[in-house]
């Protein structure tokens, strides 16, 4: 991937000197002859080194440029250079963070090594910085924790594709614990000490989503004032996780395509592919053979993801585990040693748990918080936990007559409705399925539409 140089200097013999020099070298590089010029086209693209004369004409030196470009992009990799060496200024430069300090004459040879080390350390720096915000949002390993057969099946899946190159498509209901499977398949690579990028793909408008995945070039849309790098380039050299595949449009599919057959991508309004490392994993709540079959999603990018499967059992496949993950949810959100008592996880384990780890997850900190004691009985469960279903009363057919698999669906239907108070979005989400596949099923069955 080539760099994006900008070059400050008053000397026009000393631009010209570096710009073809550095562009025969494969560099991008733009060049300007003071510090507010500087400023004024960092402020519209994107760069990621800067080398800086340190005397420039105007009312700021090189040293003064290196602290605003600092505070605007804390990663771009700053390299100063200058015919008047002194102890000062180079300290100056050193409390600034500049990448390094250049003594006039030099050779291009000496620049070129410090461009290459100025790439390897704004990288490190831009994924420090993820990396920090990763941890700030990280939440508890609860997806694969169990001893059930069908978790030890996930956690022997990871082990085994892990180290490859393959692209994965992780499936299970929605609370199932896709993510933290895709980051336990990325830590137990070689990508390890590369960037893990999370993108929910059904969370951000298809209008934003082109530009927050693949970058936008300045113009190309209302407000882009300046040239952005999209998450693929973030992602350049470790793991992308594509959430909720399932709710891309097909342009977006187009571009996924060629991002993983070509391994390039192209910013909105830009011309010009980029090449760019990253190994994709992807994960759906919905049946993506049945969305390729309905023509809502690309056979050829369906097959693309379906490299290796991975396929998390819901909740109530693995009741044997729901002990050990209340214990653990106790353990991680309060420091006290409470338990929950054989009733009440009795209870648990009879529950079906419709919103799987997350809605389990979510029941034990309401408990935790209403109980008093050392321990945690069944009456400080939600009510709905105790609770068995409540069907419709004409929903399900005369005793002796098997149900059919309809009547079955309709009926779990229109309690999940019941349960989430009429709202379609988060009973979609509880079922497993589109939003849209929830209005076509209630279409179906007839089903009131309480909201």
């Amino acid at each position: 991937m080539s760099a994006r140089i900008l070059i400050v200097d008053d000397e026009a013999s000393m631009r010209e000197f570096l710009s073809i020099a550095l562009t025969r070298m494969g560099y991008q590089v733009d060049a300007v002859d003071s510090a507010e010029a500087a400023l004024e086209v960092f402020r519209e693209s994107s760069y990621d080194v800067v080398i800086t004369d340190i005397r420039i004409p105007g009312g700021m030196s090189g040293v003064d440029l290196l602290g605003e470009l600092k505070e605007a992009d804390p990663a771009v990799q700053v390299i100063l250079i200058t015919a008047y060496a002194s102890v000062e200024t180079a300290v100056k430069a050193v409390q600034l963070d500049a990448l390094d300090y250049v003594v006039k004459p030099f050779k291009i040879e000496q620049i070129k090594t410090r461009i290459d080390r100025a790439m390897e350390q704004r990288k490190l720096v831009s994924e420090n910085i993820y990396l920090r915000r990763a941890i700030r949002e990280k939440k508890a390993p609860s997806g694969i924790l169990g001893e059930s057969e069908a978790i030890k099946g996930v956690r022997a899946m990871i082990d085994k594709v892990a180290p490859t190159i393959s692209t994965v498509l992780i499936t299970g209901e929605s609370g199932t614990g896709k993510e933290l499977v895709a980051r336990a398949l990325h830590d137990n690579s070689g990508r390890r000490d590369g960037p893990f990028v999370t993108v929910n793909c059904g969370a951000i408008p298809e209008g934003l989503l082109e530009s927050e995945l693949f970058g936008h070039k300045k113009g190309s849309f209302t407000g882009a004032v300046r040239d952005t790098d999209g998450l693929f380039k973030v992602a350049d050299g470790g793991t992308m996780f594509l959430d909720e595949v399932g709710e891309t449009s097909p342009a977006i599919q187009i571009k996924l395509l060629r991002a993983l057959q070509e391994k390039e991508i192209v910013p909105v309004g830009g011309t010009v592919p980029i090449k760019v490392d990253v190994r994709v994993l992807a994960a759906t709540n919905s049946a993506l053979d049945e969305k390729v079959a309905e023509g809502s999603f690309r056979e050829d990018l369906f097959y693309r993801l379906n490299v290796v499967p991975i396929h998390i059992p819901p909740l109530r496949e693995r009741k044997d585990d729901i002990p050990l993950l209340a214990e653990y949810f106790i353990s991680f959100a309060s420091r006290d040693k409470r338990r929950f008592t054989k009733e009440a996880l009795t209870v648990l384990q009879e529950y079906a748990w419709p919103g799987n780890v997350r809605e389990l997850e979510n029941v034990i900190e309401r408990s935790l918080i209403m109980s008093e004691g050392t321990s945690i009985g069944a009456d400080m469960l939600p009510q709905q936990i105790g609770e068995p279903p409540k069907y419709k009363l004409g929903a399900l057919p005369r005793a002796g007559t098997p149900p059919t698999l309809e009547t079955i669906e309709t009926a779990y239907i229109d309690w999940v409705l019941k349960q989430t108070g009429g709202v379609k979005k988060a009973a979609a989400e509880i079922l497993g399925i589109d939003p849209s596949t929830l209005h076509r099923k209630m279409d179906k069955y007839g089903l009131r539409d309480e909201k």
